[in-house]
């Protein structure tokens, strides 16, 4: 029988497909004449304990002006799919929580969910670094200014961000004497209420803030260093830093290596980790991008390995 396949993702008619990392796997799941289905977060809901959703039947091209053809739509109990990739983009909220419930009950009934669900949950992309220390720059997370304000003076040069957001959005560099260091951790933190990340400035960022992705707990030989613009502090690629493929480390290897296998038993199928230097400063589980940017450079189908690993 054909395998059944939908993926939860962001409009399809806002995306890059020249980058989008979603497409991609879209394209892959279609070569293999799986049937593929599109699903919108809104689209799932929960009725007598069956979870449910308007999915429609999709067909993709890599085409920039015309990139996708949607079918009617359908109501479908998602415990009649095989396999569904939950690539919703953050913001990380109570909504994306409540998907990751439903989708946990879909699990249940021997549904291949990529990534787990619980574990969506449980690995927050800047908090979870913390369960290997080895390979983290200095860090504190806390909600109080005066512990971020020491912090701070220690480190003479830090970056602090919120605990939810992406794409580097208020993500600040607060350098010795910064006179604007009070009113931006008031802001981040929301005045002592909400916990940030503090971490020291690592210098190698001129070099990049390296993508290296994991399938099942292994490698990518490639990573993508993204280089931040002229006067920007932030290299994502969303806030205008450009990508570099490269070949990785050794130094990723071995950051790879410590955290590869709790990821692969959480079953996080697919993860982006973040690399500064020698580093390790964010893991990325929600919606990893930056793989279509290394296929397009190296001769390297890394959706059609993420196929591979999941064994139905």
């Amino acid at each position: 029988m054909t395998i059944q396949c939908a993926v939860i993702m962001d409009p399809i008619q806002s995306i890059n497909i020249k980058k989008d990392t979603t497409f991609g796997i879209l394209m892959a799941i279609q070569q293999r004449e799986w049937d593929l289905h599109y699903i919108e977060q809104p689209d799932i809901f929960l009725e007598d304990g069956q979870v449910f959703a308007e999915t429609q039947s999709l067909k993709v091209e890599n085409n920039p002006q015309d990139w996708f053809t949607l079918n009617a739509r359908k109501l479908t109990e998602l415990k009649d799919f095989d396999i569904i990739f939950m690539r919703k983009d953050p913001p990380f909220n109570m909504e994306y929580i409540y998907t990751t419930y439903l989708l946990e009950l879909v699990e249940r009934c021997g549904v291949c969910v990529v990534n787990s669900p619980q574990s969506l949950r449980d690995a927050n992309e800047k908090l979870f670094t913390a369960w290997f220390p080895e390979c983290t720059p200095p860090t504190l997370v806390s909600c109080q200014m005066a512990r971020l304000k020491t912090f701070w003076q220690q480190q003479k040069d830090i970056i602090v961000k919120p605990l939810d957001g992406m794409g580097g959005g208020s993500v600040f560099r607060l350098q010795q004497d910064d006179p604007n260091v009070n009113v931006i951790l008031e802001n981040l933190t929301q005045f002592g209420t909400q916990n940030i990340m503090a971490q020291r400035y690592i210098p190698e960022i001129a070099q990049g803030d390296k993508r290296v992705l994991l399938i099942d707990g292994e490698p990518i030989p490639y990573s993508l260093a993204r280089v931040a613009a002229k006067g920007e502090t932030r290299a994502n690629l969303a806030a205008g830093g450009k990508g570099i493929p490269m070949p990785i480390t050794e130094k990723e290897r071995w950051i790879s290596k410590q955290v590869g296998p709790t990821l692969k038993k959480k079953g996080l199928r697919f993860v982006g980790l973040d690399i500064i230097g020698d580093y390790l400063t964010e893991i990325n589980v929600t919606s990893p991008t930056c793989m279509r940017e290394i296929e397009n450079h190296y001769d390297i189908d890394i959706a059609g390995k993420l196929l591979d690993a999941i064994n139905l």
